[in-house]
């Protein structure tokens, strides 16, 4: 690789890929440990080596379809400019700050594909979108949480029906143990779905700098580099997003946590295979509010609820109006010293 001009400048974008994909780790560790922390099955320092670990090793487990989603499947790779890369993570990055610093558990996800929308568009119009791909994405801003919802529900019946005639002593022993698996389980859906998305950025970025050619496919390197990263993030946790997560919106016994748990990582699993870069943040809120509601309504603390999903909806749009400022000055900056 050509370590002056453009080599240069391809090693700093790759760089803050990887910085992005440590926030979101970072950010989003509430998403993978909240639940097992709230119950107190683990302290909040274990949470998240445990956390790490399984975000680690989730590409032993996927295939590539996120990430060639997010690499050709939301703006055409024919108008990715170095530009477009710096606006797209400049615009998720400064976003997720701005929530982790908030506590709000807004999507990381939304806020990569809201930035490549807002950088593309300022740079080519409307005519590089690909809607296919963008209307998958946004699809599953209301089925992932819908999905986790209805099963974390159905979970609750089961387990509720299997364990009636335990005593709560032994049930709450149970699904202590339980929520070991549950947690690592959504852990492997959290690294499998979101790792990849930096992974589709990256590798989009090595096609337009003719370091890679042929079909679309992810180096190994990249592979590991951004699985390494997002667990690094995870392992710093984001404890002011784990509070709300794990407290604010409902409280959780074991056996609630490992339903939501299993809810989120079944809904994960399932995008990652077809391919949808869906929410972390949102698959699992819907399952801890499945589960609140399967106590009662009123278990649930549907303000905190509102606000967490008024955060969703405008995550995509802010991000995308950061990226194409950015954008904007990525582009006067080369005009101006380039």
């Amino acid at each position: 690789m050509d370590l002056t001009g453009p080599g240069l400048m391809l090693i700093a974008l790759i760089a803050v890929a990887l910085a992005f994909d440590f926030l979101n780790g970072l950010h989003d560790a509430a998403n993978s440990i909240a639940t097992i922390v709230s119950t107190r099955v683990l302290p909040a320092r274990y949470a998240v080596i445990w956390a790490a670990f399984f975000n680690f090793i989730a590409f032993l487990f996927f295939g590539q379809h996120v990430a060639s989603t997010v690499g050709k499947g939301i703006i055409s790779p024919g108008i990715v400019s170095d530009a477009v890369i710096f606006g797209a993570l400049g615009g998720a990055i400064v976003w997720n700050i701005v929530t982790w610093l908030a506590g709000i558990p807004s999507s990381s996800s939304h806020a990569l594909i809201g930035g490549l929308l807002g950088a593309g568009l300022a740079k080519a119009g409307f005519s590089p979108v690909v809607w296919d791909g963008v209307l998958k994405t946004v699809a599953g801003i209301v089925v992932s949480p819908a999905l986790g919802f209805g099963l974390a529900l159905v979970l609750v019946l089961i387990v509720s029906w299997a364990f009636v005639k335990a005593t709560p002593t032994f049930a709450d022993s149970t699904f202590r143990k339980l929520q070991f698996v549950s947690a690592a389980l959504f852990s492997l859906g959290h690294g499998g779905n979101d790792a990849q998305k930096t992974m589709g950025v990256i590798t989009v970025l090595l096609y337009a700098h003719g370091q890679l050619t042929g079909a679309f496919h992810v180096p190994l390197w990249v592979v590991l580099a951004c699985q390494a990263a997002m667990a690094l993030g995870t392992l710093m946790g984001g404890w002011r997003i784990v509070h709300t997560m794990g407290s604010k919106i409902t409280r959780l016994s074991p056996q609630q946590g490992f339903c939501a748990e299993t809810a989120g990582a079944l809904t994960l699993f399932f995008a990652t295979h077809i391919g949808v870069p869906v929410s972390t943040t949102h698959t699992i809120t819907g399952a801890i509010v499945g589960v609140g509601a399967a106590r009662r309504v009123s278990a649930v603390r549907w303000n905190v609820a509102r606000g967490i999903v008024w955060a969703w909806v405008i995550t995509m749009p802010m991000s995308g109006l950061i990226a194409a400022g950015l954008y904007f000055l990525a582009r006067f900056a080369d005009r101006t010293f380039g």
